[in-house]
Order: C-alpha cells, then sequence, then structure tokens
C-alpha cells in the first residue's frame, strides 16, 4: 500500500466534501509547489489561473484543499472577487447541516467559534464580513457580530455544557455496563458504510445516505449475537484525513462510547483503492484521541465490489483479526458475528448447569443472560453448557435456590 496521499485522491475528496455541502463544483484545479506562499498559500500564477475561472464562470465560492491563515484568505477574497473558504471551514459547515441533536449543535458551534476566534484578532477577518452560506452556517452563525471578549465567554459556556454532557454520557455508559452487558464500537472513515452495516447488524433504522458525515449523532441498539450473547452496539460519526483539531477537541463527547468500547470494529471501505491510507486516517484520529484498543477487528465492507485479488492483498495489510462483509447483501454478516462473539467471550466462564424439570421456566434467563452453548435434556430436567459472568453464575443459583446445580 502506499504510504502517501495522492494528490488526484485528496482533490477528489475534496469535491465529495464540496457536494456534501450543498456546493456544484465547477472546477477542481490542482498545484504542486516546494513551499506556500505566505500571502496567497498558491503561488501568483495559479492565483491568477483562479481569477480568471473566478471571472469566466461566474464563480461563487473558492474552496482550498489547504488550511489558510486569516491573511492568505483576506488576499485571496480580495484578488478573485469571491468567497473563500478552507478544507476546515467546509468541514464545519457539512457538520453544522448535520447537526441534529442539542449536544451535536453546542459541538459544531464549539469548534466554529474556536476556528474563527483567532481570524478575530489585528487585522484579520472580521466575522462580520463573513456572512452567511457555506462556511459559516450553523449553529454558531447568530454570533457572527459578536465581538472577542463576547466569543470567549460563549466558548467557555459551551465548554462547560459539553463537559456536562460528556459526564452525563460517560454515567449512562457505565449503567449499561453494570448489566454486564459488553459495549462494542462502529469507528471509520466516513461514507465506509457504517450505519449500514449497524442497521443490518440490528435491524434499527439509522439515516444512511451516500454522503459524507451522514451521521453526527451516536447511536446504540442491542446486539444479539449467536448463543444469544447479548452486547450493545453503538455507531459513531465518520472521520476524514486530518480532521480538523477543533472538531476532534468538540465531538470527544461523542465519541466516548468509542473510548470505553470493549471491542472497536473498524469499518473500511474496501472497494476504495487508498483503502489502506484510510485505516492509517482513522488511527491517527482515534490516536489524537487516546482511543486505541488492543481489542480491533477491521470490517473490510463492501466485499460485493471487491476482486479475490484484492480481498488477499487487503488481509495481508490488514494484519490482526478482519472479516470481508458486504453490509448491504448481507454477506458474512453471520461470521462477523462469530467472530465478536469469540472477542468478547473471555469475561465468561464455561459452566454446566442443571436445572430439574420443575424449575425449568428459570431457563429462558439462561438464554437472556448468557451464551447457551448446548443443552441436553433429560427425565429429570435439563443440563445446559452456558458461558456466564461470575454475576450471573451468582444470580441465577440465588434464583434456583440450588448451589449443587452448577458445576
Amino acid at each position: 500500500m502506499p504510504r502517501q496521499t495522492p494528490l488526484e485522491d485528496f482533490a477528489k475528496e475534496l469535491e465529495a466534501l464540496a457536494s456534501s455541502a450543498g456546493l456544484q463544483v465547477i472546477q477542481n484545479l490542482k498545484a504542486r509547489q516546494k513551499a506556500p506562499n505566505p500571502a496567497l498559500l498558491v503561488g501568483e500564477g495559479k492565483a491568477q489561473e483562479i481569477k480568471a475561472l473566478v471571472a469566466g464562470e461566474k464563480i461563487d465560492v473558492v474552496v482550498f484543499g489547504m488550511n489558510l491563515s486569516a491573511t492568505q484568505q483576506r488576499n485571496i477574497e480580495a484578488l478573485v472577487q469571491a468567497k473563500t473558504i478552507d478544507r476546515t471551514q467546509l468541514i464545519l459547515d457539512i457538520f453544522a447541516q448535520r447537526a441534529r441533536s442539542n449536544e451535536g449543535k453546542l459541538q459544531v458551534e464549539l469548534a466554529q467559534l474556536n476556528y474563527l476566534l483567532p481570524r478575530l484578532t489585528g487585522k484579520g477577518i472580521a466575522l462580520s464580513r463573513l456572512g452567511g452560506g457555506v462556511g459559516t452556517r450553523g449553529p454558531g452563525e447568530q454570533k457572527l457580530e459578536v465581538d472577542r471578549r463576547r466569543v470567549r465567554e460563549r466558548l467557555a459556556r459551551l465548554s462547560r455544557e459539553l463537559s456536562k454532557l460528556q459526564e452525563r454520557r460517560s454515567q449512562s455508559i457505565r449503567k449499561k455496563k453494570e448489566k454486564e452487558l459488553p459495549l462494542v464500537s462502529l469507528v471509520g472513515y466516513t461514507n465506509s458504510g457504517k450505519s449500514t452495516l449497524f442497521n443490518a447488524l440490528t435491524r434499527a433504522s439509522v439515516t444512511v445516505r451516500d454522503q459524507l458525515f451522514s451521521t453526527l449523532d451516536t447511536t446504540t441498539r442491542l446486539l444479539i449475537l449467536p448463543g444469544n450473547q447479548r452486547v450493545f452496539l453503538a455507531d459513531t460519526v465518520g472521520f476524514v484525513r486530518a480532521l480538523p483539531h477543533t472538531l476532534v477537541e468538540a465531538f470527544k463527547a461523542t465519541l466516548e462510547e468509542a473510548r470505553q468500547a470493549d471491542l472497536l470494529l473498524h469499518v473500511v471501505d474496501s472497494s476504495r483503492p487508498d483503502a489502506g491510507l484510510l485505516v492509517e486516517a482513522v488511527n491517527c484520529v482515534l490516536d489524537e484521541l487516546g482511543i486505541r484498543h488492543e481489542k480491533v477487528i477491521l470490517v473490510l465492507n463492501k466485499a460485493d465490489l471487491v476482486s479475490s485479488g484484492k480481498t488477499s492483498a487487503l488481509v495481508n495489510y490488514a494484519g490482526g483479526e478482519s472479516a470481508f462483509v458486504s453490509a448491504k447483501t448481507g454477506e458474512a454478516l453471520q461470521e462477523l458475528c462469530l467472530k465478536i462473539a469469540d472477542f468478547l467471550s473471555g469475561g465468561r466462564d464455561t459452566a454446566e448447569i442443571f436445572v430439574p424439570k420443575e424449575r425449568l421456566g428459570l431457563a429462558h434467563w439462561l438464554y437472556e443472560e448468557g451464551q447457551v452453548l448446548e443443552r441436553r435434556n433429560t427425565a429429570l430436567g435439563a443440563h445446559f453448557m452456558v458461558r456466564l459472568t461470575d454475576k450471573a453464575k451468582r444470580i441465577f443459583v440465588s434464583r434456583l435456590g440450588r448451589a449443587d446445580s452448577l458445576t
């Protein structure tokens, strides 16, 4: 697998981001240079080419794939006479459009204000000059006329509110774990098929669209694994290469499920030629968040679109535990569930339990709380081979009222 992101792939992704923000892409210009121009980022010749294209095609917005300083943004806008935004502003705008929950809106506003605050200093871009539309939409839009002091005050309030939300989310996760049900979290590059996989596994109805960042708010559902083992499965926000730091910080609360997960399912679109690079990009974001687990299954999705030759190459690249599946067709999902069950069986011991005939009404509890491997009926009752946690064993023996039933 190549170690460096090809310029063409990066440009294609920028087009996809622009389309997700509701922009119609007229043309994609690429530029290679040894060092960025301090005044315009690009060279003078490329800047003039952009100016001519804007005038000729009557372009409203110019989007740069690299982040612009306040000075560069101001200089380019003055030269080309069109609104100019960078990749970070574009991603922030997409997040602003997708945010539905109160928590998501607070996180987007925090990220927007953190990005805009440095541009209020000195002769930097004034918020009032940014106007509306792409790059400035969302919960922070009504704050465009506030001064630096009020922005800092708002940032402080948002940080406090999100800290409280993160603590409430952590408490909710702890309560779920008190039920001794493992937490499995889906992570991966945006548009890799996480939500489709989530729906296929849990029969949920999370919104699925062929667009970047269709999921912002974490959703958790119960997943029944082979042997009736039950786990919580969480669908989380997708990542991109070099995800803006302001967003990484703001969405730490949303990603708490990934941080506290017992197992990560790292979903990757295996049909993409740069699949290996996408895995590395996600791992970089997880590193930044301090979320790296030893227990990870690399879920190579969209297997129905991949040739057998590429399948072998990706499995070799994955190195660790991996599974080729198709969330769309259902291919190999049962095998994935078996892998998940095997990974999570470490906290459960296998025990043989005898349930007398007159108490067989309690057998349903074993199926609900444990993983029943075998059942053998006799005239006197039934023998079960079942995987249970220590706590579940104690509860069942207490309900059965016979300590000698457990071996």
